[in-house]
């Protein structure tokens, strides 16, 4: 008898000597590993025969499906320690695997039959060796691996093995011969075993590596999900018109959508500009419509025609057999409780009983529950919180944007506490992160602004992404979905899909106000405007003190003083939108605001010389003296008129002020006077402009123009002008449309509603043969305001004009949406923009006088000196940096806000990708580790390696930045320079899988390629030591932490973990990028 410490006298040591040539051999043991083999591999191949036995189930049939999770998971690791158990990584990471499988499945065909235990019986462990007359017995032996016959050591604090010669090993020979025969219990699983070991062999198509590194980083996501949570299809939902209308890339988005919505309660659908973010969310309402739940749909009032038309029984809803029933309100509504709208009794309205919101352009609620002032009321956001979204059932809440975020994150968070009824404590619980939301949106806000402050070379979005926290993106990646248009041109076959268009570089022209000689120029008429006090909207300010409690009014959202500073500065700058927009608009709101400032000096006047005190005043022109988006905001709910008595206030100096007022205004009518529609140099310039398009199209044939205003007024002075000039010049016809009156044509007998003109302007997008069959009508050029630039797809139409440039650089790209279309049939794109006579910095300089002086007039009158903040003064900075690159290019709203795109930052498609593929090719949980596959390099793709590794120790997820941990992955070129760290894990799995994806077979010839390199993968060295290089790259990054963590109040991180190197991580499957 001799005993082995397997320390300094190993089991393996004494097994070279004596196994013999003709030894057989019988184990039975919990596992076997093909290191073991490896390492006896000399002696095994001379052997007569080995029987094996497993002494636990491994390998046999099932019975059931799975059994359960505690009794699977222990023998899924004994099946596994067939490719090395998990003590043996480091063998495992020299990437010999795939030649030592290959040998060992060629030996086990030749010498070896394995039969497993079927039973729950206890085996013990022990191994027979018969050599010609001699019998010797080690026991006991737990696995049959290189830890247990002494070549690692693994985690036993002892590992003692006993050597019985006979007579003793005739005992166990005996046992073992009785239990192999015993048909009851064993059951064979050699071809089992055979087939598992080829498959570390074997080459992989390149989506296999690829979803098999999703399988283990994203596995517990899969069991996360349950039935209640995926999109029930029992529903019919998957039947539906809608769903069978969308793209795939859309009905990855809804299934996600409704995931999240039932797991955090809200989601913001963020999609780029032109990806059909309606028709997402109409498959979203089909859902919870087929679950009897009811639905509101609150969108700005522009696009409620959009949402009607989806629902309503009308020929040309190409859904109307799903019966959609939802409710359309609009964003105003909230803060009204009488009248009607959309064909709703708002008195009557039960707000709680919604069991799904859709808010369309959210963004309109992104500045949350600020209000200001002593007496400040709920402001539309407060009201969607208590009115709609806290009483009554509960309420999921989808929220429809381009751009959820502007420059502050806090954006975001506002958006999202709808969804959590504005409570922290709610989405806390949900979701998996250390720290509470308000503080991560804290932190993400700090990261951002120290980031703003970078130079211009070092303030990238890698960067950004490096300076966020974990938590942070595990919040987007679970209320938020966002892709660009790249994206899907890259990750989504375009086939059923069609491309984008080209965009040509966009043209920038700059034309004068007028070729009179001696005329007015913008700058002086600014000058002017300067001037103005607009006092007439603001009259409180002139009441006394002692009176003012008479004029606030409990209706009213906000106090009267607040609100009429509000009016006042929407007005002024109103007073540059329409001068940029064109004369007539601006001499219009001239005449308009000179005649109520004259009315009002004449009741003044009567009531000096007796006559009544009150003064009616009406709050605000009409709406369509504003853009859209400030008819949107809450001043535009009431319209009502104020009664104030002149005996409240001082009314001599009011008068003198609107004296001012009326007198600045005339000289400024008589300044422009001239300027008719012959001397208007912009009006020219695009009549040549239009006249050029139609000789020389840019797309064959293609005659088509669309030119956009902000104004109504705009709208209708350029259809007076450019539709008898292009009737008569080309016998082409042109239209109007508003959205607020009737829409125009010089189509004779036409009736111009919405819907006809658009299908005219637009026949095959808008399926004019459907609509209107046999009718010939055409319209050619289409004069329009904002009511169409967003929802609408006119991309039959190859050429945009901007005729003023919006204020919200936002809006432009969302015009030029209209025809930046997917599937669009026009293979190059025109936009066309109109600028003010100024350089950029005196453009941008006069909007921040303008708006700041207002502001000044707001802090004297209320006493609040918050009102010219950071935020402000970056947003002008934000819009100046948008406009500049809006002259040179057309930018993608995700790339138009130097920085912040929430594109960059979600995980949750390739957890879609991995459940579709796990739906149809089954579980990936016997799929060896070390397996991997070879694709050529691409442009952004150079030669190298992707490692997928596992963390086995727990020690490097420094503060948590590895959003994947314990899995880490790292993309390294064949020069050792690492191309992505393991801190941009979505970037690496971006790359993975644009370099994957649809290859389903092994790229025959780049695998004969690397079997050459790699001698059949014995010499794996220059791969091994890229892997070290990897393993070396997480290291440094942790150091780099640790030694910043020094000088970082909260203590270090440097002394809790004991990283060393390659034994701490496992490689679970590496992707090889050859080059040409």
């Amino acid at each position: 008898m001799e005993i082995f410490d397997n320390i300094t006298k190993t089991v393996k040591d004494d097994l070279t000597v004596t196994i013999e040539k003709g030894s057989r051999l019988s184990i039975a043991a919990a596992c076997f590993s093909i290191y073991a083999y490896q390492v006896l591999r000399k002696q095994f191949d001379h052997i007569d025969e080995l029987r094996f036995i497993f002494t636990s189930p491994a390998f046999v049939t099932e019975k059931a499906p799975k059994e359960k999770r505690e009794f699977y998971i222990p023998r899924l690791n004994r099946e596994r320690s067939l490719y090395g158990s998990e003590f043996e990584v480091k063998l495992r990471n020299e990437l010999t695997q795939k030649a030592i499988a290959r040998e060992c499945a060629d030996w086990i065909r030749k010498k070896v039959t394995f039969k497993s235990n079927t039973t729950p019986e206890n085996m013990g462990g022990f191994l027979n060796i018969e050599s010609g007359s001699e019998q010797i017995t080690y026991m006991p032996l737990d696995g049959f691996t290189t830890v247990d016959i002494g070549c690692e050591r693994g985690n036993n604090s002892y590992n003692m093995v006993t050597k019985f010669p006979a007579p003793h090993s005739q005992e166990f020979i005996r046992l073992f011969e009785s239990v192999w025969n015993d048909r009851t219990k064993l059951q064979d699983v050699t071809a089992e075993v055979i087939e598992n070991i080829t498959a570390a062999y074997n080459e992989n198509p390149a989506e296999f590596i690829y979803f098999v590194a999703l399988y283990n980083i994203f596995n517990e996501f899969l069991e996360d999900i349950s039935e209640d949570v995926l999109p029930n299809e029992a529903t019919g939902f998957k039947d539906s018109k809608i769903w069978n209308m969308l793209y795939d890339f859309q009905k990855d988005a809804a299934l996600a959508i409704i995931n999240k919505l039932e797991k955090y309660n809200g989601c913001i659908l963020a999609d780029s500009v032109g990806l059909g973010k309606t028709f997402t969310a109409l498959a979203v309402i089909k859902y919870y419509e087929n679950r009897n739940k009811s639905v509101l749909v609150l969108c700005p009032k522009k696009l409620s025609d959009n949402w009607n038309t989806y629902k309503d029984n009308y020929i040309n809803n190409p859904i109307a057999s799903d019966r959609l029933n939802y409710d359309v309100l609009y964003h105003t509504d909230l803060s009204r409780n009488h009248g009607r709208s959309n064909g709703l009794d708002l008195d009557r309205l039960n707000w709680s009983n919604y069991d799904l919101i859709v808010i369309d352009e959210s963004h309109n609620f992104r500045n949350g529950g600020e209000v200001y002032g002593d007496d400040a009321r709920e402001n539309r956001y407060l009201r969607l919180l208590n009115k709609v979204i806290r009483p009554g059932v509960k309420t999921r809440v989808l929220m429809l944007s381009a751009t959820p975020v502007n420059n502050r994150f806090v954006d975001l968070r506002n958006q999202l506490a709808l969804a959590y009824e504005g409570k922290p404590s709610l989405i806390n619980e949900k979701l998996n992160t250390a720290k509470p939301i308000d503080e991560i949106f804290r932190n993400a806000q700090r990261a951002f602004n120290v980031w703003s402050d970078l130079e211009p070379g070092k303030r990238t979005t890698a960067t950004l992404l490096k300076m966020l926290d974990f938590d942070f993106f595990e919040v987007l990646d679970s209320v938020t979905i966002a892709r660009s248009r790249k994206h899907i041109e890259k990750y989504y076959n375009m086939d059923d899909v069609g491309k984008f268009p080209v965009r040509l570089k966009p043209v920038s022209l700059r034309p004068s106000l007028t070729d009179l000689s001696h005329a007015i120029n913008y700058n002086q008429i600014y000058d002017e405007l300067m001037n103005l006090n607009l006092s007439v909207y603001i009259p409180t300010d002139f009441v006394f003190a002692s009176r003012r409690e008479k004029y606030v009014d409990p209706d009213v959202n906000i106090n009267r003083a607040g609100r009429e500073q509000g009016i006042r500065r929407l007005m002024s700058i109103n007073l540059l939108k329409r001068l940029e927009s064109s004369v007539y608009s601006f001499r219009l709101t001239l005449q308009r605001i000179k005649k109520l400032i004259d009315d009002t000096i004449a009741e003044i006047d009567i009531f000096e010389a007796g006559g009544n005190a009150d003064v009616a005043l009406t709050e605000l022109g009409e709406d369509a003296e504003f853009d859209y988006d400030d008819q949107n905001t809450d001043f535009f709910t009431t319209g009502r008129k104020v009664k104030i008595d002149l005996n409240d206030m001082d009314y001599v100096t009011w008068r003198s002020t609107l004296q001012q007022d009326s007198d600045i205004l005339e000289l400024l009518i008589l300044m422009i006077a001239d300027i008719t529609p012959e001397h208007d140099t912009k009006l020219q310039t695009l009549l040549t402009l239009i006249s050029d398009k139609i000789d020389t199209p840019i797309n064959k044939d293609n005659k088509k123009a669309l030119v956009f205003s902000a104004f109504l007024d705009t709208t209708e002075y350029l259809y007076q002008n450019v539709s008898g000039f292009i009737k008569a010049k080309y016998g082409l016809d042109t239209a109007m449309i508003t959205g607020t009156v009737d829409g125009k044509t010089t189509i004779p007998k036409f009736k111009a509603t919405f819907n006809n003109v658009l299908t005219c302007f637009s026949p095959v997008s808008k399926d004019k043969d459907l609509l209107m069959p046999g009718k010939t009508d055409r319209i050619d050029i289409l004069i329009a305001t904002d009511c169409i630039s967003e929802g609408q797809n006119l991309q039959d139409c190859d050429y945009l004009v901007n005729y003023d440039i919006h204020w919200n650089p936002v809006r432009i790209i969302q015009r030029f949406g209209r025809i930046d279309r997917i599937g669009s049939r026009n293979a190059q794109i025109q936009l066309v923009n109109f600028w003010p006579d100024l350089t950029l910095d005196d453009y941008i300089n006069l909007k921040s006088r303008v708006e700041t002086r207002m502001r000044i007039s707001v802090m004297t009158s209320t006493g609040d000196d918050d009102l010219i903040n950071a935020e402000e003064k970056g947003d002008l900075e934000y819009r100046k940096a948008q406009l500049k690159r809006l002259q040179e290019e057309v930018v993608d709203i995700e790339d138009m806000s130097s920085g912040i795109s929430i594109m960059d930052l979600g995980l949750n498609e390739f957890r879609l990708d991995l459940l579709d593929y796990i739906k149809n090719n089954g579980d990936l949980d016997k799929t060896p580790f070390g397996l991997h596959a070879v694709v050529p390099a691409k442009d952004d793709t150079p030669p190298g390696v992707i490692f997928v590794l596992k963390n086995i120790n727990g020690g490097v997820n420094i503060d948590n930045r590895n959003r994947l941990h314990p899995f880490y992955m790292v993309y390294i070129a064949d020069d050792g320079e690492v191309v992505c760290d393991h801190l941009s894990p979505k970037e690496i799995l971006d790359k993975m899988r644009y370099l994957c994806k649809g290859k389903t077979f092994p790229l025959t010839d780049l695998c004969r390629d690397f079997n050459q390199e790699t001698d059949d993968g014995r010499n794996m060295r220059r791969l091994s030591n890229l892997l070290s290089d990897a393993i070396n790259s997480i290291i440094a990054v942790k150091e780099e932490s640790d030694i910043d963590s020094l000088f970082r109040s909260g203590g270090t991180s440097a002394l809790n973990t004991n990283i060393t190197g390659l034994d701490d991580f496992e490689l679970i499957c590496f992707l090889v990028v050859r080059g040409a």
